[in-house]
């Protein structure tokens, strides 16, 4: 598969990135297990807000495999910025999304890798060492769990399926007590794991009716929105949002039955 307008050969990009990520798994979980020696750890400005020495090294890693292969192709990581490439491909990853379980013990972290082409988002991964699942997308072609289709849920109403929720610091508190209250009212339930990528991966294969944050950056949900829309859902414009790449914004995700209740709930526009 190539781009309308260049020579990018998406498919072994996304055939490559696959091994990648998966070897990108392996080191963090060298990590998370203490076989690759005890974590350095950096607040940047609470407890929920951190970096340790294997997001670096996580995001080195698949920054350094990528661009061996091509060279050309741009990189937007968490924790290393933007570099931008000779052609329209940019890499965005997320080495560790949940930090904060990972350096605590949880299993519920992952790794997610995107690649946009232009305004596009044509490949999403998503992997869970934990759990040993690689959830993965590629524009046109589905989407699936360690290689089984997925699709998203198709339940008709929030009380009938659990919702993700995440919630940071960047915002107030008062902006996602209204959202909780809404979906108790109507008989639904919630959960927050700590990992936004993690969850959107869990809505997408509908085990989640859907996931929902009020500021997210584009590298926790990039993957997740190419592999929730591969598996028949439904997410906000958010790549529509002014200046998404550097400021980020909110973030719903769901399936397609249960869309126009979450957005009423919430106060997005469907």
């Amino acid at each position: 598969m190539a781009t309308a307008n260049t020579n990018i050969d998406i498919d072994a990009r996304f055939e490559y990135a696959q091994d990648v990520i998966r070897e990108a798994g392996e080191r963090a979980m060298a990590y998370y297990d203490g076989t690759a020696g005890d974590l350095e750890i950096e607040t940047k400005t609470n407890a929920l807000d951190m970096v340790s020495i294997a997001d670096k090294n996580v995001e080195a890693i698949i920054r350094d495999r990528i661009h061996d292969a091509f060279p050309e192709d741009g990189f937007l990581g968490e924790e290393m910025g933007i570099e931008k490439g000779a052609n329209d491909c940019l890499w965005v990853i997320d080495p560790i999304d949940g930090t904060a379980c990972f350096v605590n013990q949880m299993p519920t972290w992952c790794i997610s890798v995107a690649l946009m082409v232009g305004n596009e988002v044509v490949i999403g991964l998503i992997y869970h060492p934990c759990g040993k699942e690689l959830f993965a997308a590629q524009a046109g072609k589905g989407a699936s769990v360690n290689g089984e289709p997925i699709k998203t849920s198709d339940v008709a109403s929030v009380s009938d399926g659990m919702m993700g929720i995440g919630m940071s610091h960047r915002v107030k508190s008062d902006t996602i007590a209204p959202v909780i209250a809404g979906l108790l009212d109507r008989e639904g339930m919630f959960i927050r794991n700590g990992s936004c990528a993690l969850m959107m991966a869990y809505a997408s294969a509908g085990r989640l009716i859907g996931y929902y944050e009020p500021h997210i950056n584009p590298w926790d949900c990039m993957a997740g929105i190419l592999l929730t829309r591969e598996a028949g859902g439904w997410t906000n414009a958010y790549l529509s949002i002014p200046d998404v790449l550097e400021q980020g914004g909110p973030i719903l995700s769901s399936g397609r039955n249960v869309a126009d209740e979450l957005c009423e709930i919430i106060g997005l526009q469907h």
